[in-house]
């Protein structure tokens, strides 16, 4: 498996993903949209720095399960019930000081939403990881 991160000349520069990424890979792997819920199925607590670090706790999982890590990770969307750009710029950080981080320095989306499918919801990431 080959995965080829780069921002070719003439785009802006990135606050650390990449514009292309490339891959040759045998399998890829697709999560759902992981959200912030707890194997109770309860949300989390904390708002939206509680939230964003159970999405992470779930993706980590997740990951693990189909035999991924965040280093496999070639495709990352980012969903946050907000139209703060401080709360986005918040969740961003938060992501990018986890354990999860290698997962972002690929080809990554963060959106603004209106709303998102739980109530009370407030952060969802979907995931493409290629093996």
């Amino acid at each position: 498996m080959t995965i080829e991160r780069s921002n070719p000349d003439g785009l802006h520069a990135t606050p650390g993903y990449h514009h292309v990424t490339r891959v040759q890979a045998d399998t890829l792997v697709y999560l759902a949209g992981q959200c912030p819920l707890q194997a109770s199925g309860e949300l989390a607590a904390g708002g939206l720095e509680g939230q964003t670090a159970q999405v992470i706790a779930n993706i980590l999982t997740a990951l693990k399960s189909a035999g991924a890590t965040p280093e496999n990770v070639v495709r990352t969307v980012i969903y946050v019930a907000s139209s703060d750009r401080d709360e986005l710029g918040a969740v961003w950080a938060q992501l990018n000081e986890s354990p999860l981080a290698p997962a972002f320095t690929t080809a990554s989306t963060l959106l603004g939403v209106a709303q998102l499918g739980f109530t009370g919801q407030l952060v969802e990431i979907d995931v493409t990881a290629a093996l």
